[in-house]
Formats: C-alpha cells, sequence, structure tokens
C-alpha cells in the first residue's frame, strides 16, 4: 500500500467514513521522500526499539517498521485505529496503543515494550500539542538517547535557538537543559494532506546523560528561566522581579553577585549565567557545576 499516494490515502479514509479533525491537528504527511528519511535520521535499525507519537495513517510507522526491531505507537484519536489495522497489516513488529502521550505510564511502556533494546522517539506531532509532548519526553528522564520530532518550522527554530541569540526563549532553555537540539531537514507544506498554513522542519534532540549545568532545585531554576522570558521586552531584573515576586533589589544585587550586566535581557544570557544566578537568588550556588 503506498500510503504517499494521495488517492490511495483518500480510499483508505473513505473506507473507513474518515474525516480530518481541525481540532487534533490533522494534517497527514504524503511526501514520499520525508518518512524514510526522518526513520533513517531517528537511527531505527536492528535492536533498536521505536516509540511513535501520533502515528495518523501509519505513514511514517510504516518506515520505522521496515528498518527497526519493534514499533510502538501511540494514537490518540479512537477513529484511527482501524485505519491504522489496515494500512499496517504486514507489519508484525508494530503495536499501535489508544492513548493520550500526555497521559501515559512512559517509563512502564517502555520498560514493558522495548525490553534490552536502545529506545527512539520518532513522531510527525500535531502542532498544537509539539512544546507539552517535548517537554514530556524531557522532563520525565525516559531512557531514550534521541527524539526525532516534525514540527512547524517557527517551533523548530524556537526549540533550537542557541542561548543568547535573539530567537531564544523559556522553552528553548528547558529543552537545551536536557538535549542537545538542531534542526536536520524542512518540510514544505506541500508535503501534506490537507496542506498546513505553515512550512515544517524535522528536528533532534540528542538526550544528554547529565544537563548541560547541574543546579540544586531545577523548579528554581525553571520558574527563573520563565519568569525571565516572561516579559522579555523587560530586563532580567524588571521581569524577575515581576514573574518571582521577589524586589528589585534582592534581584539587582543577584545580577550583579552574578557578574551579570543590570540591563541585560533574557535572550542575551547563556545557560551557565541563567544558573549563576538562580544560585544566587535562592543561595543554592555551591551546588552549581
Amino acid at each position: 500500500m503506498n500510503l504517499s499516494d494521495i488517492n490511495t490515502v483518500r480510499g483508505v479514509l473513505s473506507r473507513h467514513g474518515f474525516r480530518f479533525s481541525k481540532s487534533l491537528g490533522q494534517n497527514f504527511l504524503v511526501n514520499p521522500e520525508v518518512c524514510p528519511r526522518m526513520a533513517r535520521e531517528c537511527g531505527a535499525g536492528p535492536g533498536v526499539g521505536v516509540l511513535e507519537v501520533g502515528p495518523g495513517i501509519g505513514v511514517l510507522t510504516a518506515e520505522l517498521a521496515k528498518r527497526a526491531e519493534k514499533v510502538v505507537s501511540v494514537e490518540l484519536d479512537e477513529r484511527l485505529l482501524p485505519v491504522l489495522a489496515e494500512t499496517l497489516a504486514e507489519y508484525s513488529n508494530v503495536t499501535v496503543i489508544h492513548g493520550d502521550i500526555m497521559k501515559l505510564d512512559l517509563h512502564r511502556l517502555i520498560r514493558d515494550e522495548f525490553p534490552g533494546m536502545q529506545v527512539a522517539v520518532c513522531a510527525n506531532l500535531p502542532y498544537y500539542i509539539t512544546s507539552p509532548v517535548i517537554m514530556r519526553l524531557l522532563e520525565e528522564r525516559l531512557p531514550v538517547r534521541s527524539v526525532t520530532v516534525m514540527v512547524q518550522k517557527e517551533a523548530a527554530d524556537r526549540l533550537c535557538a542557541e542561548p543568547g541569540s535573539r530567537a531564544c526563549g523559556a522553552v528553548s532553555a528547558a529543552v537545551r537543559y536536557f538535549a542537545r537540539p538542531k534542526v536536520l531537514f524542512g518540510v514544505g507544506r506541500s508535503s501534506f494532506v490537507p496542506p498546513p498554513n505553515v512550512d515544517s522542519a524535522v528536528i533532534q534532540l540528542e538526550v544528554r546523560t547529565e544537563p548541560e549545568i547541574r543546579v540544586k532545585e531545577e523548579k528554581n531554576f525553571f520558574a527563573l528561566v520563565k519568569a525571565a522570558f516572561g516579559q522579555r521586552r523587560k530586563t532580567v531584573c524588571n521581569a524577575v522581579s515581576a514573574g518571582l515576586s521577589m524586589k528589585k533589589e534582592q534581584v539587582a544585587s543577584a545580577l550583579e553577585r552574578a557578574e551579570i550586566a543590570p540591563n541585560a535581557r533574557a535572550e542575551q544570557l547563556t545557560m551557565r549565567q541563567f544558573a549563576q544566578l538562580c544560585g544566587e537568588l535562592f543561595d543554592t550556588k555551591e551546588e552549581i557545576r
């Protein structure tokens, strides 16, 4: 079954009475070059298990199944289950789980489904839930080596932005704390049915075995980063003071001790500077390394 052929796709969906759901961000990939490249880039191969989020009609799933030891795809839309049963019928190494990736016990899923395997995540993520899914995969500290996902191009630029650059935001810093992000390649809007109003890109997050920097209380670090970027037109001093309900004098003093310019803005700070400022603000600097 050629799932990159629009007539084949329409025939399958018609047989199952399936209609696209805008609320679930359903745009199915039909460019025949994208999924094979994603499957290669994610490292699918013998001895490797792949966790997929939102398989759609199974275009990427099939390419992963051709290469990986096993593929487990989590699909939220129950209407797609009979569609996937047809499109993936020839692949005995694929398991489709009906569920919400934001609610499943992912540690248990990986332990039960991929015993003795290296694990990678590969997915064409719905745009409306890109950041929450990525952050859950990273914050859970799952035993996965990488996360390779297709996202909206604007989101890709933001997720992979270098600290200290204008494109950097709170989610950029959070992603870099857990992983080494990079943009792999772009994907035009005409690659989808129905075509979205934006272009996409495939990014890869190489999961760190240890964070780039270490702080005593991660919740304080992420609260600081969120506050600093929450009002990015303001200086770090003013934004953090407002966001964390701290006196400006307290924040200014911490900035001075961390050797950060008093008029610095969030996008100008490196990860280490954020860690140093966090240590000064919460008196945990001795834990930073």
